[in-house]
């Protein structure tokens, strides 16, 4: 068993771990004498009897911790930290007793990797069953591992919380390999594809190797015993192998001139069994099962030594790569060959400067780069200069938060928090995002319905911040809606745009629905004292022009559309007629002239004239006159309704006008009222008005009403001809949020 993570010992310089840029790039923790024992101690009496939910010994478990912590170079204080993260359980207020006691450095430390630990097991208990292969259960396994992965860079601003937690999880790895019990549902998984591609990244190559054996041993025994037999020989056994050959090859270049540092670099059954995949090879195909590398001075003695190498072994010519003439497309340089000894046995040889390998190891085509992102190179990125060899751990943390986002290079995860339902589903949200957005992100039902929520437990105004790890559960009513407060910014109910959305999305309805109601009640009323409740009303609709009841309803509601128009239907013999050859209305004869608005009278010269301001017609507008008392005759469309009700008391009163066709008419402007319903929103007038302006309309005149987030306008415009109005309102229509736009 051991064999299965033992860490080899034969890396080179730069093989070990970057933990040292880590502890200069992250918050240190301070010194404290006796740190280390300070904190076992102070842990001790309350983990001793402890075990984890693995079954795992928790003490047993935070001293193999701290022991990982150390192997790696992690502190004396970063060790005393794993104690005091165990702890923080055991304790009724873990922040005031830790920072009593250790400081506050400590405890933030301690409470913050807690937090975390607690979340991602909830996730991982939430996780759906992975023996399903259904395409919708693997895709809810994806999206649960990526929202893993975001949730760790969330809380993982701080570097340490992330060395704790690759240590624990590589310990739980372990007791498992050791203990053989039963492993919970996706922590393999989650080891395999969240913290060994995040320890690659950070550069700590042997907590990453060993966790993935582990974890793909967990996943796919069968493979893993398979791939094990072919190697023929075991861990140790290969390591010995490689340890030979590198001292033998040392020693022969030093002994022949060349100054070269020889290491072995043994490969790992994850590593073969990816590379068998990923480039559909058979075993005997692997040539890179033990690999060296060798590093020298410069460039001259890269060839010199490969020369030397291929003089010595048998090359395989099929297998030799020179990305130092022709490096890859992310900067990265070496020589590549696989040769086979006297027995036989294939080993892979990498031959490079040591700034060529600082450069593969640190910089922007680091070993975790140019493997992982393939033949495209690492997003985006193409290394064509000299690069700092020290690049920071925190810069490779923030390439992985890239990978995250699709390559963009703004950080979208500072303004996102990620809390739990009740059944440990993982939800996305704003910074400052409420129990109200919670709700909406979840379902839009549950949102409308939201009236309380319980955080971790207790009860909070639903204005109150959610913060990361916290699990909500909603109270919610059987029905009904949401509150108009909800929408008022000040009071802090809503962040996230969807929300906002929904609540408005549920006002407009509830506003559309009035209207709707209000317009029905109007129309069946009309109906039954007509005595026409027997037609049907869409069938009613369709002759009126509509498209359905619903449309005609919502004319009717918002008062756009006469009940008058809908008694004409229902009794034709009532409406006007217009008939030229009626003997109250005469013919124009010739020589009559114009008024001075271009409107010609027949049959009456000179006799005083005005627009009916319940109609206000235009050019070329079919139009009629009715001779008032007193005013003289006032001039109306023929469709107007009011004109047809006059027609009914006083049909003696009509005569016959029509548009002049002089300068004066073509140059003279008629006031028109057109109505505009849209989704009231900031800004809105402004850009209506603009259509005008750019359309060189006259805007004379406006009247705005705003009822439960919908605005009804008029807009008065002076036109020469009616008819470029159908353009105007067209480009109207246009706009955001309108929903109609027609002459009144």
């Amino acid at each position: 068993m051991k064999s299965l993570y033992i860490a080899s010992s034969f890396h080179s310089v730069v093989d070990q771990p970057v933990l040292p840029v880590v502890a200069a790039t992250a918050q240190s923790l301070p010194e404290q004498t006796n740190a280390l024992s300070r904190a076992r101690a102070f842990a001790e009496p309350l983990l001793a009897s402890e075990a984890l939910d693995t079954g795992e010994n928790i003490l047993a478990h935070a001293d193999a911790v701290a022991e990982i912590l150390r192997g790696i170079g992690g502190s004396e204080a970063m060790q005393a930290a794993s104690y005091l993260v165990y702890a923080c359980d055991h304790l009724n207020k873990p922040q005031e007793v830790i920072a009593k006691a250790f400081g506050d450095n400590f405890a933030a430390l301690a409470i913050e990797t807690t937090k975390l630990v607690r979340v991602q097991r909830q996730a991982r208990l939430a996780r759906p069953n992975t023996s399903a292969n259904s395409p919708a259960t693997q895709q809810a396994v994806a999206v649960q591992t990526e929202n893993v992965r975001k949730m760790l860079l969330a809380f993982s601003r701080d570097l340490r919380v992330v060395m704790l937690r690759l240590a624990s999880r590589l310990q739980t790895l372990r007791f498992f390999a050791a203990s053989r019990l039963p492993v919970p549902e996706g922590l393999a998984s989650e080891a395999l594809h969240v913290f060994a591609p995040l320890a690659n990244r950070l550069g700590i190559w042997e907590l990453k190797w060993e966790m993935e054996d582990l974890a793909f041993r967990i996943l796919e025994p069968d493979t893993y015993k398979q791939v094990a037999l072919l190697l023929d020989e075991k861990r140790v056994e290969r390591e010995v192998y490689v340890e030979r050959m590198r001292a033998e090859l040392e020693c022969e270049l030093n002994a022949n001139g060349m100054q070269a540092k020889v290491s072995g670099r043994p490969k790992h059954i994850y590593s073969i069994v990816k590379k068998m995949r990923g480039k559909s090879l058979a075993f005997d195909k692997v040539y890179d099962v033990r690999a060296l590398r060798i590093v020298v001075a410069n460039v001259p003695e890269c060839y010199g030594v490969l020369s030397w190498v291929h003089n010595h072994f048998h090359a395989i010519p099929e297998e030799f790569d020179d990305y130092i003439a022709k490096p890859k497309v992310n900067g990265y340089q070496s020589l590549h060959t696989v040769v086979r000894d006297a027995a036989g046995q294939p080993t892979e040889v990498q031959i490079r400067t040591q700034a060529m390998h600082d450069h593969a190891e640190n910089g922007v085509a680091a070993h975790w780069a140019y493997k992982e992102a393939g033949a495209k190179g690492y997003a985006g990125v193409s290394a064509t200069g000299a690069y700092d060899a020290k690049i920071s751990v925190l810069r490779q943390l923030l390439a992985w938060e890239r990978d995250l986002s699709d390559g963009h290079t703004q950080n979208l995860l500072e303004d996102r928090i990620y809390v739990l339902t009740p059944d440990a589903s993982i939800v996305e949200l704003p910074q400052g995002a409420t129990a109200i957005d919670f709700a909406y992100s979840v379902h839009t039902d549950l949102g409308h319905r939201c009236r309380g929520a319980r955080v971790d437990g207790a009860m909070v105004p639903l204005n109150t911040p959610l913060k990361n790890g916290q699990t909500v559960e909603v109270n919610a009513a059987k029905e009904g809606g949401p509150s108009r407060d909800w929408l008022n910014a000040e009071l802090g109910y809503l962040v996230s745009h969807r929300a906002k959305t929904k609540v408005r999305a549920w006002f407009n309805a509830l506003a559309l629905s009035e209207t709707i109601a209000k317009g029905r009640e109007a129309v069946e009323k009309l109906l039954q004292r007509e005595g026409k409740t027997a037609i049907k009303l869409d069938d009613l609709a369709m002759q009126l022009g509509f498209d359905n009841a619903n449309a005609l309803f919502e004319e009717v509601g918002k008062d756009t559309f006469s009940l008058r128009q809908v008694e004409l239907l229902l009794r034709p013999n009532d409406a006007p007629q217009f008939d030229a050859d009626a003997p109250l209305l005469r013919k124009a004869r010739s020589g009559d002239n114009p008024t001075k608005g271009g409107l010609l009278v027949v049959g009456v010269d000179s006799l005083l004239t005005q627009m009916a301001k319940c109609c206000k017609p235009a050019p070329p507008d079919a139009i009629v006159g009715f001779v008032t008392r007193g005013k003289g005759v006032s001039v109306h469309r023929k469709d107007c309704p009011n004109l047809a009700e006059m027609v009914a008391k006083n049909g003696e009163r009509l005569i016959e006008v029509e548009w002049g066709l002089g300068q004066a008419a073509s140059s003279s402007v008629y006031p028109v009222d057109v109505t505009i319903t849209a989704q009231d929103r900031q800004g809105l007038l402004r850009d209506i008005s603009e259509v005008f302006t750019k359309e060189k309309m006259n805007v004379t005149g406006v009247q705005t009403q705003s009822i439960k987030g919908i605005a009804w306008m008029t807009f008065t415009v002076e036109v020469t001809d009616s008819g470029r109005l159908h353009k105007v309102l067209a480009l109207v229509l246009e706009l955001p949020g309108v929903r109609s736009a027609r002459r009144k």
